[in-house]
């Protein structure tokens, strides 16, 4: 049974990815600091807690197990944050990377998957974004991810070192079996908190900004479930497993959805009223962010099956229902 190590294997796109791999007949091996992931989420593998930067830990796990490849999950990912705490961000995403990267080398693996990010183009200069399009990011979170691309390359050159960029944009949903879904604390994300306020856990949502370049004001994302992220994941493994060169592919659905888009189909799911009032907008927040896909797609068959806003927005709903306290809350509250 080949063994994948996933750093970050507690988190959100983690777990997912964890419980995908099992499926197909893999074995997880999940290092997490369980600084943003939960425990409860790892249930395929085992689960080593400890920071990816600890040599003598990835030493240690490396010698256990005969790991074929590695996938990072392992970043802070809020833009805000990284706006205001840019040390933290360089830190952990970039420096800690390093370390992960010194060991794979060390100890003979030379395959990577990254999870990388729509950050590193910045401002898009037209729509959809495809591979080639400029990368110029706007907020320390996309240029420490784009940091870690330009080191990648610079370790296949040197060191045979083969990875995969998923360049995605808006992760969203839940397993569709209702096993995993998304709990962060504190949650920052929008399908969350739309829910949240839908289930009565917070009075009402804010909007960040309402003066955008957009139709109705406010900013435009491409959200993607969570269930076809692991997909594209798994199908850039097998690429590299298969000897595959470095290669970068975008994630997105080719359109986009307005936050008061998000907010209407939200209603529509769960038959509650959605209250929010408007803020101002967030620093380092680009107006719209669409993706274009074609090329993984056409390379790699990388089928996406929850591709729509309601089965996205459905499967988050079901999770949330059922667990609207997250993972460590009572069933049913």
């Amino acid at each position: 049974m080949s063994e994948i190590l996933i750093v970050g294997g507690a988190g959100y796109i983690g777990s997912h990815m964890g419980k995908y791999l099992h499926a197909k007949g893999m074995r997880p091996v999940v290092l997490d600091n369980l600084s943003i992931g939960h425990r409860e989420s790892v249930r395929w593998g085992p689960l080593y807690e400890g920071d990816l930067n600890d040599e003598k830990l990835l030493d240690r796990i490396f010698k256990t197990h005969d790991i074929r490849a590695v996938m990072h999950f392992a970043a802070f990912s809020t833009v805000g944050e990284s706006v205001i705490s840019p040390l933290k961000y360089y830190q952990n995403n970039v420096a800690a990377t390093l370390g992960l990267l010194s060991s794979m080398i060390e100890h003979g693996v030379d395959k990577l998957i990254f999870s990388s990010t729509c950050a590193v183009y910045g401002e898009p200069t037209r729509l959809p974004m495809d591979e080639n399009h400029p990368l110029q990011p706007v907020n320390p979170y996309g240029r420490s991810k784009r940091m870690v691309e330009k080191i990648l390359d610079d370790f296949d050159s040197a060191y045979g070192l083969k990875s995969v960029c998923l360049r995605y944009f808006n992760a969203a949903g839940a397993d569709p079996e209702g096993d995993l879904g998304e709990d962060h604390n504190p949650e920052t994300h929008l399908i969350p908190l739309i829910l949240r306020t839908a289930l009565g856990l917070q009075d009402e949502l804010t909007v960040f900004g309402n003066d955008y370049p957009t139709e109705d004001g406010t900013c435009i994302r491409d959200y993607i479930h969570i269930t076809d992220l692991a997909q594209a994941h798994y199908l850039s493994l097998l690429y590299l497993l298969d000897d595959g060169v470095s290669e970068k592919f975008n994630l997105g659905n080719g359109s986009g959805y307005s936050i008061l888009d998000v907010i209407t189909a939200a209603r529509g799911v769960t038959g509650k009223e959605i209250n929010y009032h408007f803020d101002d907008r967030r620093p380092g927040d680009p107006a719209v962010l669409v993706g274009s896909a074609e090329k993984i797609i056409g390379e790699l068959g990388w089928k996406p099956e929850f591709n729509s806003l309601e089965t996205i927005l459905e499967t988050a709903w079901e999770w949330h229902s059922h667990y609207p306290n997250g993972y460590r809350g009572d069933e049913h509250g």
